[in-house]
């Protein structure tokens, strides 16, 4: 059962049962403006318990705050009983909720218009007691009341305000837009993980470059990303650089992803992050040690915000290799096979075209890195090696550091084709590192 006919039919035996129910928020507003919601959430009168009785094997997420997962084999939905919000004390969750009857109680406690209408899935009539609908038309992100009381409710509603307004396309009520540059600091408040994830939406679900504008000017960037802030005037080689300085530079790589994976967009976002702590002018613009300090950087911000491991390495490696391609034409085989085989390497070479687009628009050194990466088969660039240090310790050799020597000298005869057996491997070793 798709996810949207589970909704359907819970909200059909809810409502069998009595009840009233209905789709609510995200699903609402995205059904209205034409796209695919990717959840779908149900709001009723029901109580919890009553919702577990009806649904055996449902889960609750939020007892205290009245919601129930329900589940199929594939698929669940989020049923949340009518609540009204009362006395948030951190920024995040109220000091107690009251289950109500009327759905229009719980539309005044969520956080914008256009998160706040309700639908019937039958008749498809709309309930909308915040205005949403004229919101979703004017194409406004619009809190619902006091937009102060709305982000001092919950903090992260800040980051989320930015985030409908760049993937919409849409432009924040003038209200809505004050409290939030009155309000910004609040966001150092929020725990890394939530900051860490709408920052992820910002980057990867549209919008990205407008997204960081509106950060930008709201305050919340220097407070989440100062590292990123710094980038403004931070002046780069015309010749190189036609497009300005390397905030501009930054913000065209993010206009042309196009829902990129987080690491991807992660990588376009830091990849420069070390060129304003090591400007310097000398006879020209010059960022010695860029890309070694980016990596540092990237390293910290990145666990600051409390990304996995396997994501932290594969930002990093992006913004460490990031300025390799200017060599590709002049590596040997084996540094160039080395280079090729990089983990996620399609990463590697996306962001180097994003970076050429937004820059000198040269793409020679991506389309030659390209044909090889498709002219080179996985056993060409990593083929299975010709000795070992098993091999190296029957020859007679002692392990130690040495070791990772020889076997790089016989990988790199290998990869260039100097040698191609196992006996020629060891005749090369010999030769070169005799005992």
């Amino acid at each position: 059962m798709e996810t949207e006919a589970l909704a359907h039919a819970v909200i059909g035996k809810l409502r069998a049962a009595g009840h009233q129910a209905y789709l609510v928020g995200g699903c609402v507003r995205d059904l209205l403006l034409g796209f695919e919601p990717k959840d779908f959430d149900v709001a009723t009168d029901a109580r919890p318990d009553r919702i577990m009785d009806l649904f055996p094997g449902s889960g609750r997420v939020g007892a205290h705050f009245g919601v129930v997962l329900v589940r199929d084999v594939f698929h669940q939905v989020e049923v949340a009983t009518f609540r009204s919000d009362h006395t948030y004390e951190d920024g995040r969750h109220p000091e107690f909720v009251r289950f109500e009857n009327d759905p229009r109680q719980d539309v005044l406690r969520r956080d914008f218009t256009i998160n706040g209408l309700m639908m019937d899935p039958v008749s498809g009539e709309v309930l909308d007691f915040a205005g949403g609908r004229i919101d979703l038309e004017r194409r406004v992100v619009r809190a619902i009341g006091d937009p102060d009381t709305r982000f001092g409710e919950d903090h992260l509603r800040l980051l989320r305000a930015v985030r409908f307004a760049a993937r919409l396309g849409f432009e924040i009520a003038p209200e809505t837009w004050e409290s939030i540059q009155r309000n910004h600091a609040l966001i150092l408040k929020v725990a890394s993980e939530r900051v860490r994830d709408e920052l992820v939406r910002i980057l990867t679900e549209g919008g990205a470059a407008r997204g960081f504008e509106l950060l930008d000017a709201s305050g919340m960037l220097a407070d989440v990303l100062p590292e990123v802030a710094a980038m403004k005037g931070v002046a780069q080689p015309p010749q190189y650089h036609p497009e300005g300085d390397v905030w501009r530079h930054t913000l065209m790589l993010l206009e042309q992803l196009d829902h990129p994976t987080a690491a991807l967009a992660l990588g376009a976002l830091l990849h420069d992050v070390g060129k304003p702590p090591t400007f310097r002018v000398a006879g020209r613009i010059r960022f010695d040690g860029h890309v070694e300090e980016g990596v540092r950087m990237a390293h910290n911000i990145l666990h600051r915000l409390r990304f996995s491991r396997d994501e932290m390495e594969q930002v990093e490696a992006l913004v460490g290799n990031h300025m390799r391609f200017k060599d590709v034409h002049r590596m040997k085989d084996s540094t160039l096979k080395r280079f090729l085989r990089l983990p996620g390497f399609e990463e590697h070479l996306e962001l180097h075209r994003l970076d050429a687009m937004s820059s000198n628009r040269n793409l020679e050194n991506y389309e030659l890195a390209r044909r090889k990466r498709a002219e080179f088969s996985e056993e060409h660039l990593a083929p299975a090696p010709l000795v070992t240090g098993t091999d190296l310790i029957g020859a007679g050799y002692q392990p130690g550091p040495l070791f990772s020597k020889i076997l790089e000298t016989v990988e790199d005869a290998q990869l260039e084709g100097r040698v191609q057996t196992s006996g020629e491997a060891m005749a090369l070793v010999r030769q070169m590192f005799p005992r």
